[in-house]
């Protein structure tokens, strides 16, 4: 039973943080959405902080295997990259509204909240950097610009995707196209 209300209180967490930002949620705001006293949710967790982190940490553990899934039998690196896209961009689109537990501004966190914010990102970074070393030929233009243009796209997404719009894989493979042919 614990663990249910701890499983509905991380849900609920991802729910209003996306929606609200960090800064905008308070345990009491949590603990409310499932029907808890705030004092029990300190029982679960000690700080919003520790909660946000736990479900930052879920959210990129869940973007990590993802790319580990797409990429599992892909051998060419421009296949390899846009499965790695295709990936993201699922994952990216079904966090919905969560999207912000992903890519918080961590200047409301503590220096070691952010720190591990920030050390999850580069870790998840350094895979696209990866995929973009072993591209031959490498995309025209100054290295590492092709993949932040690349993320950054695919991370605005959940913006102007309509519902019922282009599949992630569709996206993907349009944005990876581009990189390797130019708009020619």
């Amino acid at each position: 039973m614990a663990e249910n209300r701890r499983e509905a209180a991380l849900a609920a967490a991802a729910e209003l943080i996306g929606r609200r930002g960090y800064a905008g949620v308070s345990m009491r705001d949590i603990a409310e959405a499932v029907g808890m006293l705030p004092g029990s949710l300190y029982y679960h967790f000690p700080s919003k902080e520790a909660l946000f982190l736990e479900v930052h940490e879920a959210a990129v553990a869940a973007f990590h295997a993802a790319l580990d899934r797409a990429l599992e039998d892909v051998e060419a690196p421009w296949a390899r990259l846009e499965a790695a896209a295709a990936a993201h961009l699922s994952e990216l689109l079904a966090l919905g509204r969560r999207v912000a537990i992903v890519s918080p501004d961590v200047g409301a966190l503590s220096p070691e909240g952010a720190a591990r914010v920030l050390a999850a990102r580069e870790s998840y970074d350094g895979r696209f950097r990866a995929l973009f070393t072993a591209l031959d030929p490498a995309p025209a233009g100054p290295p590492g610009l092709a993949r932040l243009m690349l993320m950054g796209a695919m991370n605005w997404a959940p913006v102007w995707r309509r519902e019922g719009g282009a599949a992630p894989e569709e996206i993907a493979a349009a944005f990876v196209r581009l990189l390797r042919e130019g708009a020619t």
